[in-house]
């Protein structure tokens, strides 16, 4: 069993992905020798950009993605890292194994390439997702020294720490807000208010809503 064959295996598997399969599809190779692979072969996310850095073509107005999935474990019961989580796709707390991956777009060329991602499991290293996506885009920056100009991320990341980082490392970021973020379009004339309430005006609905989002420092603004 090579790591090859077995990264090859989840590259065309789209449905099955337990070793009981590739066994069947592997004569040569019994379900206990994979086990046995498994158990001392280590997928690391260096691992991942030792493989891919040299397939990227990489640009300096390229884009990263942060997103997080959840793998549905929700029938196993002996898996080290899954836990009870909220799943985008199925809208709802389930069990499962939390990923944070990145994802480096070249705009040029319309094509894309996962470089790095991170196991979402607070019990073993304390680390939240916030901390997940704040490792890897200083890793990006100062270790990887890869060029990109803009970052995207769901809303669930859009908090104080990461947006003020990426400000910091002079990026520029997208990404929505919950309808109950608290913001003021008044230049503190008047209260924070949820984001749905906001009024917009023709000029605004076409060009944007410069905003200072509640807590942030008092310079800062943003532009909805």
């Amino acid at each position: 069993m090579r790591r090859l064959d077995y990264c090859q295996y989840l590259l065309s598997s789209q449905i099955n992905y337990r070793i009981t399969n590739l066994a069947e599809h592997l004569p040569k190779i019994s379900h206990d020798q994979i086990n046995r692979y498994l158990k001392r072969e280590k997928l690391t996310p260096s691992l991942l950009w030792e493989t891919v850095k040299n397939l990227v073509n990489f640009d300096q107005n390229g884009y990263v993605i942060f997103d997080d999935t959840v793998l549905d474990k929700r029938h196993s019961n002996k898996f080290e890292l899954f836990r009870k989580q909220y799943s985008g796709n199925e809208k709802r707390v389930i069990k499962g194994i939390g990923i944070v991956s990145c994802i480096y777009v070249n705009v040029k060329t319309v094509e894309f390439w996962v470089i790095d991602y991170r196991i979402y499991d607070p019990k073993a290293d304390g680390k939240s997702k916030l901390d997940h996506l704040e490792d890897m885009l200083n890793n990006l920056v100062y270790h990887k020294q890869i060029p990109f100009k803009t970052v995207f991320m769901d809303s669930w990341y859009a908090a104080k720490k990461i947006i003020l980082l990426i400000e910091k490392l002079g990026k520029i970021y997208y990404c929505p807000l919950k309808n109950n973020r608290l913001v003021d379009d008044s230049k503190g004339v008047n209260k924070y208010q949820n984001v749905k309430n906001l009024e917009w005006n023709k000029e605004e609905l076409k060009f944007g809503k410069i905003v200072k989002l509640n807590k942030f420092p008092k310079e800062y603004k943003v532009k909805l």
